[in-house]
């Protein structure tokens, strides 16, 4: 059995537990850009990507009611101070059994530890739980691990399981098992093809790969690149929102390289290990040294490649790179001028809505429209699942203060320590 590491607070508080392993022109741009992070009540069918695994899309999404009353809650409830789960404490108090939120790893984003986490905790406490009413673990990357967490928390009482699976295959065996132990599951994040849950709960993943690629094609324009000869880049090919990703930046970038001039020099396996990744991009640019920009899928896979392409030389403003998460440093990769931009998913709204459909699940109850806006096709199990579909946003340093430091997603002080204390007075963050 693998190792557990319960982590504590300042007050000796369990907050979650470790399973630990071995070893177009730049004005029709920012107006589609800015079209696409408006489409929070209208996410329409999207083809499947050519992939090995066969794609979910997003359904059409119902516009969610401003307010909800006791025991309800909507979309537009949420936010960062969590103060709207306390309208869910009589659910909370209806339900029975345990909440088991299963995360997947620590390396394909930091997000997992540093938001997720702490986050889903903040949500469950607020609306009324114990520490003794949900566990949030994190399977470090192993499929054997996440499985075993599942199937111990179902051994242990849980009633509900929140997953976000390393990979569909593992998703669908936890989906199977808590099925036949009458326990119901909830994808969180990355959606189980093939699966059995009974709600998903994510951005909508083919707009955060859309606003990816529409700020790929803004940047380009504002710094100038004249023949953009890119190397595209992708997540895991395992995990389907990497597929949904790439959809949606690849439909946004054909037109450039069909009839605009731009060139697809490249475009890699697919990896979320940053080192990995990194070694993808320095035999391409070895063999091909006209690539002058790359659309990369998130932060922690763009660091090391910046750190690189600035040992070899590259200045600020020069080569277009992307992001996603809106990490620490990739928002001072942003400020450096060496990322165009990140995808910022408000994470506390993601982990809100899981724990909300958590326990309306747990009590027994149906969620209320307001809450579930949408529906995913799973197109391996054939089905419509329910969806909570929450809108990505694209971050550069025109809206940085508005955005990630307004909602304390990363604080001021964190952000402008030392040589990026100038960076933040120009982009007006103090």
């Amino acid at each position: 059995m693998p190792a557990r590491v319960c982590l504590m607070n300042e007050r000796g508080t369990p907050l979650y537990s470790v399973s630990a392993r071995a070893g177009l022109t730049a004005a029709a741009a920012a107006a589609a850009l800015l079209a696409v992070a408006a489409c929070s009540s209208s996410s329409t069918s999207t083809p499947a990507a050519t992939t090995s695994a066969p794609a979910a899309t997003s359904g059409t999404a119902t516009s969610p009611a401003a307010t909800s009353g006791a025991g309800s809650i909507s979309v537009n409830d949420l936010n960062n101070s969590f103060s709207a789960m306390a309208q869910l404490k009589s659910v909370a108090a209806a339900g029975k059994g345990t909440i088991a939120v299963i995360l997947p790893d620590t390396t394909s984003s930091t997000r997992y530890v540093e938001f997720d986490a702490p986050y889903l905790k903040q949500a469950f406490t607020a609306a009324g739980l114990t520490s003794s009413d949900f566990l949030i673990e994190n399977a470090l990357g192993s499929d054997a691990t996440q499985l075993s967490d599942a199937q111990s928390a179902i051994t242990k009482g849980a009633s509900v399981l929140v997953v976000d699976p390393l990979d569909s295959g593992v998703g669908a065996h936890i989906e199977a098992y808590a099925k036949q132990h009458g326990v119901a599951v909830i994808d969180y994040d990355r959606l189980t093809l093939g699966g059995t849950r009974s709600y998903y709960v994510s951005f909508n993943n083919v707009k955060v790969g859309q606003v990816m690629g529409l700020g790929m094609v803004s940047c380009v324009t504002d710094w100038g690149v004249k023949s953009p000869n890119l190397i595209v880049m992708k997540g895991a090919p395992t995990d389907n929102n990497a597929t949904l990703f790439a959809q949606g930046y690849d439909g946004v970038l054909a037109p450039y390289f069909a009839s605009k001039g731009w060139v697809n020099v490249s475009q890699p396996a697919g990896t979320w290990d940053p080192p990995t990744a990194l070694s993808e991009f320095q035999q391409q640019y070895t063999a091909h040294k006209n690539i002058n920009a790359a659309l990369i899928p998130n932060d922690e896979n763009a660091a090391p490649i910046i750190h690189y392409l600035q040992g070899q030389g590259i200045k600020a403003k020069t080569f277009p790179t992307t992001g996603q998460d809106a990490t620490l440093t990739g928002l001072q990769n942003i400020l450096a001028g060496y990322q165009c931009g990140t995808v910022y998913k408000p994470i506390y709204l993601e982990a809100q809505a899981a724990a909300a459909l958590a326990l309306y699940v747990r009590a027994g109850q149906t969620p209320p429209a307001s809450l579930v806006n949408g529906s995913t096709a799973d197109s391996t199990a054939k089905t419509q699942v329910p969806s909570v579909l929450l809108v990505p946003t694209w971050v550069t340093t025109k809206n940085m203060n508005a955005t990630v430091i307004k909602d304390n997603f990363v604080p001021a002080s964190q952000l402008c320590k030392g040589s990026f204390a100038t960076d933040c007075t120009a982009a007006g963050i103090s």
